[in-house]
């Protein structure tokens, strides 16, 4: 909490991030995609080395939107890596979506790690002629003063990702708190997201970081979008190499009347309710 000179409770803040973690898979280049491509099916020690790094990164934030983070499969030693990332953080909550699986080799998904304790956790199941991509929304709170964080992964074809932004918004408009949290795979200059922020009236904090790659980043396509009752502060893109994205950053400022519920139980995951893209 935060108190002003006169000992009131001022706005709670909280530290965001938001990170496609590539299945704890380091990427330092374009080559790599094809000479260490065996690393997205098979199981090698690197990858725990760099699941460690990356978890001791999100140690210090007070929520984090996973994205490619693997459900437990061939590549993962069948570790649920969300689960694995919030044990050795030290985050007290963690839900996962799991979205796209190939067999037992691959099982990639959104996962949410967070010192808060939500009232209640939707997973999503995004529209798209190649299914696999998904949102989970977590609430904190009750009715219309309640904090909404949608963590989203959206696909590569515009075409695809216009279908999954119109249903999002269908089912996001009402929220008054919001944060959208993501690999979005476009800038909010494309029509479908500027129309999408339109619509929903969020802010773009995170709008001119570019995340991707790496190695060399170029494109700003990771996003952290917050409707006008929260306020961002010190976006920033943080320079690490754990995978072919770079995580974003973002100090939130809640509404003045809401204060979040630290989570007190012990490491739990809430099995989201599935939806799927009919509604």
């Amino acid at each position: 909490m935060h108190y002003s000179q006169q000992g009131e409770i001022g706005p709670q803040k909280l530290k965001l991030l938001s990170f496609n973690i590539q299945a704890g898979t380091s990427t330092a280049s374009y080559q790599d995609y094809v000479k260490h491509s065996w690393r997205q099916i098979l199981p090698h020690t690197g990858r725990t080395e760099n699941l460690d790094s990356i978890a001791q990164l999100v140690a210090s934030y007070d929520m984090v939107a996973l994205q490619e983070v693997d459900s437990g499969s061939l590549r993962s030693g069948f570790i649920n890596q969300s689960r694995y990332l919030a044990t050795q953080a030290g985050m007290p909550f963690w839900c996962h979506q799991s979205n796209r699986k190939v067999g037992t080799v691959a099982y990639a998904g959104n996962g949410f790690l967070s010192r808060f304790e939500p009232d209640t956790v939707e997973e999503y199941r995004l529209p798209g002629v190649i299914p696999g991509r998904g949102s989970l929304v977590v609430r904190f709170g009750k009715g219309e003063d309640a904090l909404v964080v949608a963590v989203v992964h959206l696909a590569l074809g515009k075409r695809a990702r216009k279908q999954q932004l119109n249903f999002l918004s269908g089912h996001l408009e009402t929220f008054r708190n919001l944060v959208v949290m993501g690999d979005l795979n476009t800038q909010v200059s494309s029509k479908e997201l500027a129309d999408f922020c339109s619509r929903l009236e969020l802010s773009t904090p995170t709008s001119e970081l570019a995340s991707y790659p790496s190695w060399q980043p170029q494109r700003a396509i990771d996003h952290i979008l917050l409707s006008p009752s929260v306020l961002g502060h010190q976006a920033k893109v943080v320079d690490v190499s754990f995978s072919d994205h770079c995580p974003v950053e973002l100090e939130l400022e809640l509404p003045a009347n809401m204060q979040l519920r630290p989570a007190t139980r012990p490491l739990v995951s809430i099995e989201a309710p599935s939806r799927n893209s009919s509604g």
